[in-house]
């Protein structure tokens, strides 16, 4: 499917949606929002897509927040719409049976921040940069950015980016947990559709599983939480690729998973 604002590209069962507004550093307008969630939905239903990585196009930034000259003159009912439009597309993004990674190539900024705190994993570039800046033009953060960072990161260090309107560099963001990995720049999207095509040759219903599980259980009660992840490990016992799993296992070879 072609896109104005994204490119789409499928390989190995692998999806990768780069945002391509380089001339405004990937900022996120309602067009590119709404092209996200077709290209989400696309991801969701496709069984041939496995994994999905979110990237920007050039090397200045992977989104470097919501498009300032769209949002200035919005009413507040024209601005609801446009963060119920983010939080529909991020929440499928969060939600989708597959895994993803956003591979942040550069300033991650207000939106950009949240758009990736809504994928499993975090990669980043040594020259990304993190933040919530939104307090700095007179808002909050609209898609997320106070609820997904605290979780993250913790209540306090979330309020000091949310309230304080600071960036942060790579480095800084991978020891307070907001990034799982640091890549040199030309090494960051390689090292991103590596492990993407690892867990894209992985049982995918026993992935569904387990990003279900901790994504559902995190705010239950343990006790819940723990019965949930009973249930999603038992309905595992199904397929077939946990017949193959631990067959191989057993016989001291390698597993051939077809993904039921």
């Amino acid at each position: 499917m072609e896109f104005k604002n994204l490119i789409f590209q499928v390989e190995e069962g692998v999806a990768t949606i780069t945002f391509n507004r380089p001339k405004a550093l990937n900022a996120m307008n309602s067009e590119t929002m709404s092209e996200l969630y077709q290209a989400a939905t696309i991801c969701k239903n496709d069984d041939a897509i496995k994994a999905l990585i979110l990237t920007g196009s050039g090397d200045r930034a992977f989104v470097a927040g919501a498009d300032i000259s769209e949002m200035q003159n919005l009413r507040p009912q024209q601005a609801l719409a446009f963060m119920e439009l983010g939080h529909e597309t991020l929440r499928l993004i969060e939600t989708l049976p597959k895994p993803s990674i956003a591979a942040i190539n550069g300033f991650a900024l207000g939106g950009g921040t949240e758009i990736s705190m809504a994928c499993d994993m975090r990669f980043a570039s040594d020259k990304a940069r993190f933040g919530q800046p939104e307090i700095l033009i007179g808002l909050i953060p609209g898609w997320g950015g106070t609820q997904r960072l605290a979780r993250l990161i913790g209540l306090g260090r979330a309020k000091e980016l949310v309230m304080g309107g600071d960036q942060i560099d790579a480095q800084r963001a991978y020891e307070i947990g907001l990034v799982n990995r640091i890549y040199p720049a030309e090494e960051l999207l390689p090292a991103a559709k590596k492990f993407a095509a690892k867990m894209a040759r992985l049982p995918g219903f026993a992935l569904k599983m387990a990003k279900h599980s901790m994504n559902f259980g995190y705010d239950l009660s343990l006790d819940n939480a723990n019965r949930l992840e009973m249930e999603c490990c038992a309905q595992c016992f199904s397929t077939d690729d946990q017949k193959e799993g631990m067959g191989a296992f057993l016989e001291k070879r390698k597993p051939n998973f077809k993904g039921c």
